[in-house]
């Protein structure tokens, strides 16, 4: 009686654990998300709610700042594997979706980099969004032809890697806030603390795609004693 009962508890807990991974997801992008809004409420002709920038054509970066905001939060949720198991129709068309709002998000940023004047941050930081941008188209075609091939295992390990990249902004909010404060402002410094956002993310994805495939073979080598 007490096995029979303990069954559904531990089947039901890792669905209920993997909700707080999206809502962190979705905190962490919460102020790049707010400030993508007001952005396209000012390009909308709306009052300026942030400091002024010189767009010499609004349509590139109000494309950028429409998908980035919608694959950061649509995105954040195909991490919940509750979602994934309950409705996996659900995650297959989100899927898709993704991918085509992510190949927006990258190849709208490689624009807006090569094509709108550099402001802040010198050839280094012009170096890293070209990277970023790269990486993130990269990385979303790799996971779209990982999954048509039905692996699985890579298919994740790109996506994962594509939204890290996809999240740099929320990083960098932390990175430049605490990095200016501590060595003040410059060119260098701009883009090496923007240049930290990103890598810390793709370290963090890096830990999550490495140890995925050892969880798995130790769940297998436990189910199968």
């Amino acid at each position: 009686m007490t096995a029979v009962s303990a069954a559904p508890s531990r089947i039901s807990t890792p669905g209920n654990r993997s909700w707080p991974v999206p809502a962190a997801l979705i905190a962490l992008a919460a102020i790049p998300v707010l400030a993508g809004s007001a952005r396209l409420v000012e390009l909308a002709g709306g009052p300026g709610l942030l400091p002024p920038r010189f767009d010499p054509s609004p349509i590139p970066l109000a494309t950028h700042l429409v998908s980035v905001i919608g694959y950061a939060v649509v995105g954040a949720f195909q991490f919940s594997a509750a979602l994934r198991c309950r409705r996996p129709r659900w995650h297959r068309a989100a899927g898709r979706l993704l991918v085509l709002v992510g190949l927006v998000v990258a190849l709208s940023a490689l624009w807006l980099t090569l094509f709108h004047p550099r402001t802040e941050g010198g050839d280094l930081l012009y170096l890293f969004r070209l990277l970023a941008g790269s990486g993130m188209a990269v990385s979303l075609v790799l996971g779209h032809a990982a999954i048509r091939r039905r692996d699985l295992v890579r298919h994740k390990a790109w996506m994962i890697r594509a939204y890290a990249i996809a999240l740099g902004a929320g990083t960098q909010v932390f990175t430049l806030g605490f990095g200016e404060a501590l060595f003040g402002v410059s060119d260098r410094s701009i883009a090496l603390l923007q240049g930290a956002g990103w890598a810390i993310n793709l370290a963090v994805a890096e830990w999550i795609v490495r140890r995925r495939p050892a969880a798995t073979s130790t769940r297998g080598a436990v189910k199968s004693r």
